[in-house]
């Protein structure tokens, strides 16, 4: 069954600090800071079911030295009870001057795919059933994605748009067991954010990111941030048909991020889990010079 049945539901992972690491889901963010970041992704959902979704990121990007290009890579693994599905990215994106503040990024990303099944997880109601194997099979198939993403050099807004998965790449586990229905779905992001200064040291910084793929229905995050001094902040989201989440997250040295934001579950889901957890860790390195900066670049 789970290799005949059509794959066309949510397939990739999300994250409720999706606006502290927007590279995660979109390949044009590469590049659009004047500093490389490392950041790592690590979310537990709804923690109380046997064999929840686990899902892990670990996200590298960065300019080039001119600061018009921006180069990056990524890697996760999402596991979900006996299944696992592991992905590796390489991504680029050139960055256009179109206003003394403003810049447009347009970026593609190429990687792997691996979809692994353990059979020895499933228990079959017919055990002679032929349809998957007691062991462990898998399949590698490709994938590409694109993006744009118009940004202030000033990090006061931010509107993206991606399309991951645009290929739509077959996935087959055995020749007799394919039915031309599993494959990859193209999924449809867009993101937005703005921060409003409050006073000399207070921002409020609403964001939004919108979430589509055939035939889920449609799904949107709306979220708040307060920040005080870019180093410290505290907020909330909303996920449609989802879930609640409270944010909050601080900044050691200008280099060190540190964000752990808690779901609680809105659907039927709740009644046997206690919520999910998400933390996030980043670091900021090879830093462009002081002086140097994109309002400088023609």
């Amino acid at each position: 069954m789970i290799a005949s049945v059509s794959m066309k539901a949510q397939q990739l992972p999300h994250y409720s600090n999706y606006m502290l690491n927007q590279y995660a889901m979109n390949p044009a963010v590469g590049g659009s800071s004047p500093y490389f970041e490392g950041i790592s992704n690590n979310r537990y959902q709804w923690i109380g079911i046997t064999d929840a979704p686990r899902t892990y990121m670990l996200t590298v990007q960065g300019p080039t030295k001119n600061l018009k290009m921006g180069v990056g890579g990524s890697l996760f693994t999402d596991i979900v009870g006996p299944t696992r599905r592991t992905g590796f990215y390489l991504s680029y994106a050139y960055h256009l001057k179109v206003a003394e503040k403003v810049r447009v990024s347009l970026g593609i990303s190429a990687g792997l795919l691996q979809f692994m099944v353990d059979g020895s997880k499933i228990t079959l109601h017919d055990p002679k059933d032929n349809v998957i194997s007691g062991g462990v099979e898998q399949v590698i198939t490709p994938d590409f994605g694109a993006g744009i993403y118009v940004y202030s050099t000033d990090k006061k807004w931010y509107v993206g748009a991606s399309v991951p998965q645009i290929m739509q790449s077959q996935i087959k586990f055995k020749d007799y067991t394919y039915t031309g229905l599993s494959r990859l779905a193209t999924h449809y992001y867009v993101t937005a954010g703005y921060k409003f200064d409050i006073g000399d040291d207070f921002k409020i910084e609403p964001s939004g990111c919108l979430k589509y793929v055939e035939p889920a229905p449609l799904q949107f995050d709306l979220g708040l941030r307060g920040i005080y001094k870019e180093k410290i902040w505290i907020g909330g989201a909303f996920r449609y048909l989802d879930a609640v989440s409270a944010m909050v997250g601080f900044t050691l040295q200008e280099n060190l991020t540190v964000a752990y934001a808690y779901d609680f579950t809105m659907t039927n889901i709740g009644k046997y889990s206690t919520g999910t957890h998400e933390l996030m860790l980043g670091i900021k390195f090879h830093k462009t010079p002081e002086g140097k900066s994109r309002e400088k670049i023609k």
